[in-house]
């Protein structure tokens, strides 16, 4: 906030407001669609977006819901009740703040692009399903929650569709998808909602509402609450916890990044995570939902002037005082108009680019794209997230495997090494060979180096075993160099390793391996390996 003037201010504070219209409608939606009642949504961008902007690590973030937790929202109320989502949301919280104070913000940086596109494009369906009742004022009592059931459903109850719910959603759609055309800086969504629910009231359309469906909608602050907690109930709610993490760890870094090349900044990854952290435990404390960064309404945010923290507190503000006053003439708003809105939610938060560009990328990562992609719509996100981690950690240590290699390099390639031994046919014949390994030596290439050995026919008089291409070794790479030595001594040969890079020889050193075989078998060039040879057969 240094040398912050009356200018910028004013910037922020114009910024702040028009992203609450924009976040106004969003917030109400998404509450909804998540299963809890419309005021949730909103203490959720007051409470954790103030709390976001207040210690985040970004300068223009814009904390509140987004589209990425609905699914997991809606299993955990359907399974556990709203307190299992405040007992999820809260260890989330906890996890997101460890995570940043031991700062491993950067380890989630790892998570492949393929798994993210899989699963926001999946949750992207997974909401445009949840929608089709509202969308088409369709009469049915309950819906089913597989998403295979659903559509069952839907088709089956095809014949109920309310005429004026589908007309009002798509008058809600044009309206959003025009209205950049005729005003940039006020929101096509906030327009759309106030024509349509106009339209709706004069017209006293026999359409269902916020209103009829939840009833009294309170406009009062929201209160500290806290559900009974035990044991038995944080067991249960691990898995759903890791996830609403990781889904608002990576949201947030992304919306960072995204900002950052907005605005030429740099955000601090740790402290961004520790703040998300804080705001997920304040929001659910508070009765709000899973909050994160919201990707649209940070780059809303930077597009209408806002550069510092104050443009996302006067958001939540702004949003407070909307909630004070405004609350009773939301519940006026057609349901299917709130559900126009989540279908351009879901359109706009879908990787569809990534299924046209699908087969230009590796097997492995359009395979981990699309079984993350089916598993999120057909089961849960917590299941795809797992399949898709571990899937895209197997197929890279098959890479990783396969860049591997072991080979005996006295042959008719290795004119190079031929030279090394200073042309000393003698000592080729007394019967020394040369194994070089390249790429690093894991688990996953251990079998590699222990199969060629094996396979080296007589054995040798010396084995020498050149590193020098291997930049790590794991400790099953070095059992495999215990079975080595079992095989040296049984067959009264010498063994040498050389060139060793820094990682591997901490491991050799660590487990003893150099006082096994001694010092002066760890050698620094294959020349002073022979020489050393040499001059003990002299």
């Amino acid at each position: 906030m240094k040398g912050y003037t009356k200018e910028q201010f004013t910037k922020d504070f114009i910024s702040g407001i028009i992203v609450a219209i924009i976040a106004l409608p969003l917030s109400i939606a998404l509450a909804i669609a998540s299963g809890v009642s419309p005021e949730k949504g909103l203490y959720t961008a007051i409470i954790g977006g103030f709390i976001v902007s207040l210690l985040g690590g970004s300068r223009v973030q814009i904390g509140g819901p987004t589209g990425a937790f609905v699914v997991i929202v809606y299993g955990i109320i359907q399974k556990y009740g709203l307190d299992g989502l405040i007992v999820s949301t809260i260890m989330a919280g906890i996890f997101l703040i460890i995570i940043g104070a031991l700062k491993l913000g950067s380890f989630i940086k790892f998570i492949p692009s393929s798994i993210t596109t899989g699963f926001t494009s999946g949750i992207a369906i997974t909401i445009f399903s949840t929608q089709i009742k509202d969308l088409l004022g369709l009469k049915i009592q309950s819906v089913p929650s597989e998403f295979i059931g659903k559509w069952e459903a839907y088709i089956k109850n095809i014949g109920t569709i309310n005429i004026s719910s589908a007309l009002i959603a798509l008058l809600t759609l044009a309206i959003i998808i025009g209205w950049p055309k005729i005003n940039k800086k006020i929101p096509g969504t906030f327009v759309a909602i106030i024509i349509v629910t106009i339209i709706t009231v004069v017209f006293n359309l026999p359409i269902n509402t916020i209103g009829k469906q939840f009833g009294h909608i309170s406009s009062a602050l929201p209160s500290f609450s806290m559900p009974r907690i035990n044991m038995n109930m944080i067991n249960e709610l691990l898995m759903p916890s890791l996830t609403i993490a990781i889904l608002g760890g990576v949201e947030s870094l992304l919306s960072a990044v995204v900002a950052d090349g907005m605005i030429g900044g740099k955000h601090r990854s740790n402290m961004e995570l520790i703040a998300q952290g804080t705001a997920n435990i304040f929001s659910a404390a508070f009765g709000g939902i899973p909050v994160t960064g919201a990707i649209a309404r940070t780059a809303a945010n930077v597009k209408n002037g806002g550069r510092t923290p104050v443009a996302g507190m006067v958001h939540s503000l702004g949003l407070l005082v909307i909630l004070l006053v405004c609350m009773p003439y939301v519940k006026l708003v057609p349901m299917s108009a709130l559900a126009a809105v989540l279908v351009m939610v879901s359109y706009n938060m879908g990787e569809w680019s990534a299924f046209k560009d699908i087969f230009k990328a590796p097997k492995s990562d359009y395979l981990v794209f699309i079984v993350t992609f089916i598993l999120t719509i057909v089961l849960d996100l917590v299941v795809a997230i797992g399949v898709g981690v571990v899937l895209a950690s197997l197929l890279f240590m098959k890479k990783m495997a396969e860049v591997t290699e072991v080979k005996y390099i006295l042959d008719d390639d290795a004119s190079e090494y031929e030279e090394s031994f200073i042309n000393d046919q003698e000592s080729l014949e007394e019967g020394i060979a040369v194994f070089e390994i390249t790429g690093p030596f894991f688990f996953g290439a251990a079998n590699k180096f222990v199969s060629a050995i094996k396979e080296m026919g007589a054995p040798p008089k010396t084995l020498i075993i050149k590193m020098s291409k291997v930049p790590y070794m794991d400790s099953t790479a070095y059992h495999s160099f215990e079975m080595l030595i079992d095989i040296c001594k049984k067959s009264d040969t010498k063994l040498k390793i050389i060139e060793v890079q820094e990682q591997p020889m901490k491991m050799l050193r660590k487990y003893g391996f150099i006082d096994i075989i001694g010092q002066e078998n760890i050698c620094e060039s294959i020349e002073q390996s022979m020489f050393e040879e040499n001059e003990k057969v002299s």
